[in-house]
């Protein structure tokens, strides 16, 4: 995509953003909304920790086949954990208590175009950052240091690729309500550092957070309140708007995981994980975000329902033939095998039989390459 569509598509979003009064973005009635059920087509190989281990999954698209495209999970008690398409484990980074994970395409590094994964590491109050191989998928450590948070203890994380500047930023928040905002740059030996750009206070405990690089926005789950929306340049403070709150009728706390599924033109939906009643909240990615409806993962003849998630995530683009309109992953808190419980895991549905629970159905569009948003060229 040229970058001059980014900033049209930017400088609109900022014009909607200014002209939207007051906190609160739109207020549905009082109701208690059903929502649609889908089956996950694959589970992921369980964690080989045991208890609350699996925390948020990152979908990486690789450069040239798409089907050998990879999900990066966070095991929080360990390290990273990499699936195929299939959900088998392909490849573990011991690395700390990494608790929420992140992925962005085509960062700079002194003239060699990488793709990257970054996440919180609770073990070191910090941020982990690697490279990936675009042939292997293999993950490698390209820290120039540990970038340490002012933080008491990082939580949530996310990536944003400003489509106004092409630079790198990784938003970390905490326990305790308080966000930064990192820009992230390389060094002059091919590895990434960070510069603390921007602080603000979101409110209670949060975590799930996701940046819209076409159109500048962050949002934020406070669990206990709701899901804000910010402008996510590192010089527009703290102003925000509301997208939706615990007043409700289909916001239960906790929200905890946020995703964007990108489609052409702007179009896309926001998704919120509300761990409270086992639910997934659809909204409008554009305009004030419209709550659309919700959907739940119930059990199926190849997997179990799924609980109480944290992390999730969405892709658009064709995958594979199990996958051929992209598919959604969510972290399973309470996994099951034959009846039994067992360690955590990820379940995957595919895009279209969510799109389609839906109506009017959610868009199903598996052409627009979010490898190339934001590009600068």
């Amino acid at each position: 995509m040229k970058s001059i569509n980014n900033l049209s598509l930017f400088a609109m979003m900022l014009l909607a953003f200014a002209c939207i009064p007051g906190e609160k973005q739109y207020k549905e009635p009082g109701s208690n909304y059903s929502c649609n059920q889908v089956e996950a087509a694959i589970e992921t190989n369980v964690m080989d920790t045991e208890g609350d281990s699996a925390d948020d999954p990152a979908i990486w698209i690789h450069p040239k086949e798409t089907s050998k495209s990879l999900v990066i999970t966070t095991n929080k008690k360990a390290g990273l954990v990499v699936y195929n398409l299939e959900g088998k484990e392909v490849q573990f980074v011991q690395s700390g208590r990494v608790n929420n994970v992140d992925v962005r395409y085509g960062f700079n590094l002194n003239g060699q175009v990488v793709d990257i994964v970054a996440a919180s590491n609770r073990s070191f109050n910090s941020i982990s950052i690697y490279r990936i191989e675009p042939d292997s998928g293999t993950l490698i450590d390209i820290s120039a240091r540990t970038i340490r948070s002012a933080l008491d203890e990082v939580y949530g994380f996310c990536l944003y690729k400003s489509a106004i500047s092409g630079k790198f930023y990784a938003f970390m928040n905490s326990k305790s309500g308080n966000m930064e905002q990192w820009e992230l740059f390389a060094t002059d030996n091919n590895r990434i550092d960070g510069r603390l750009v921007r602080s603000f206070k979101v409110g209670e405990q949060t975590e799930g957070c996701v940046a819209d690089d076409e159109l500048g926005y962050l949002y934020v789950g406070e669990e206990t309140y709701g899901i804000w929306k910010y402008l996510a340049e590192p010089d527009k403070g703290g102003d925000r708007k509301s997208v939706a709150d615990t007043s409700q009728s289909f916001v239960v706390p906790d929200i905890e995981g946020l995703t964007l599924y990108y489609g052409s033109e702007g179009r896309g939906y926001l998704l919120a994980s509300v761990q409270g009643d086992n639910s997934y909240a659809v909204f409008e990615r554009g305009g004030k975000n419209k709550f659309l409806g919700c959907f739940r993962i119930v059990d199926s003849s190849n997997t179990d329902a799924v609980e109480e998630t944290d992390g999730i995530d969405v892709i658009n683009m064709a995958m594979n033939d199990r996958f051929p309109n992209g598919f959604f992953i969510a972290q399973d808190g309470y996994n099951k095998n034959n009846g039994q419980d067992t360690t955590q895991n990820f379940k995957m549905v595919p895009w279209e039989h969510i799109a389609n629970s839906f109506g009017p159905a959610l868009i199903i569009d598996n052409t627009f390459d979010v490898r190339l948003m934001g590009s600068q060229e």
